[in-house]
């Protein structure tokens, strides 16, 4: 299935500014099933939204040029590993200079789409989750292992929202205190979110934004794979995203979006439609010159 957005022309990739690569991947989840449809799930639910970015005041598909990439799914004969090294290969070849967007799909797909975007730097990570397992169910692969595979790899890593930890996890953690480690309880208080915050305006160079749907509430994202009580809200994802691509020290070298499974409601598929929204404006913000001519990428409202 070709997918992309209905009211929108699909720009070709080496003419994009903003590429987004459906990634339908299900093959390591041990709870709630479902994430294989999240891409199309959420890009249906984009439809639905206003042009309009109200935080900013724009609408920046006015401005941009979108490609949504052909989905990448694993072919029956592939192993986990073969797939997940296709998935370099393929983002590797994109151009460089567009923002990348990764939907998912599983967290298992977050390695090797950061590899193949930086050699180095910072993941910053919202997840319920620490997901530093060596191995889960026999698989190195697994959704509970991409952050241990990308911190062995050498990659710097800042996981907020944590709720949820094996006492390896819990181990390994304290072996190595130079993951940032800021759980979801902590951040209620104010000098603990601020600290936070403080972290990431003071980050530099290559960073990639992983986001684990079930990092929120379930009550307002009830459809993940692995739910936990507790939560970031709405206004807390806005501002870490706001303050992370505020930072003009930031390379943003991509981000995904895992861990949904749409629900019969539409609400969950919605607010990671409006994340990716929200995350588009604000990296595009400051590089489009709005006093020039619109591209005219937007031919009609999509919501009436």
């Amino acid at each position: 299935m070709s997918l992309h957005w209905q009211h929108l022309p699909n720009a070709a990739p080496e003419a994009a500014d903003v590429l987004i690569q459906p990634l339908p991947f299900e093959a390591t989840a041990c709870f709630v099933k479902g994430t294989a449809r999240a891409p199309e799930a959420i890009l249906a639910a984009a439809d639905q939204l206003e042009y309009y970015e109200e935080d900013l005041g724009w609408s920046p598909m006015q401005w941009l040029r979108p490609c949504v990439l052909p989905p990448l799914a694993p072919s029956p004969e592939e192993v986990i590993a073969e797939y997940l090294h296709r998935i370099g290969q393929t983002v590797r070849g994109l151009p460089d200079n567009a923002l990348y967007i990764g939907l998912g799909g599983e967290h298992s797909l977050t390695p090797p789409q950061v590899e193949a975007r930086m050699h180095s730097g910072t993941i910053v990570v919202i997840d319920a989750h620490a997901d530093l397992r060596d191995q889960y169910q026999g698989s190195p692969y697994s959704h509970a292992c991409p952050m241990r595979r990308l911190h062995e790899a050498g990659y710097r890593l800042e996981l907020i929202g944590v709720r949820s930890l094996y006492e390896g996890e819990a181990a390994y953690l304290q072996q190595h205190p130079d993951i940032g480690l800021w759980r979801d309880r902590a951040l209620r208080e104010p000098r603990q979110w601020q600290a936070l915050l403080e972290r990431l305006q003071g980050l530099e160079g290559p960073v990639w934004l992983s986001i684990d749907m079930d990092g929120l509430d379930p009550a307002l994202v009830p459809g993940v794979g692995t739910p936990q009580p507790g939560g970031l809200d709405w206004f807390q994802t806005l501002a870490i995203i706001e303050t992370l691509l505020d930072n003009p020290q930031v390379d943003l070298r991509g981000v995904d979006l895992v861990e949904l499974i749409p629900d019969p409601h539409q609400v969950s598929q919605t607010v990671a439609a409006k994340l990716v929204q929200k995350i588009i404006s604000r990296w595009a913000w400051p590089r489009v010159d709005r006093n020039g001519t619109p591209t005219g990428a937007q031919t009609e409202i999509a919501y009436e």
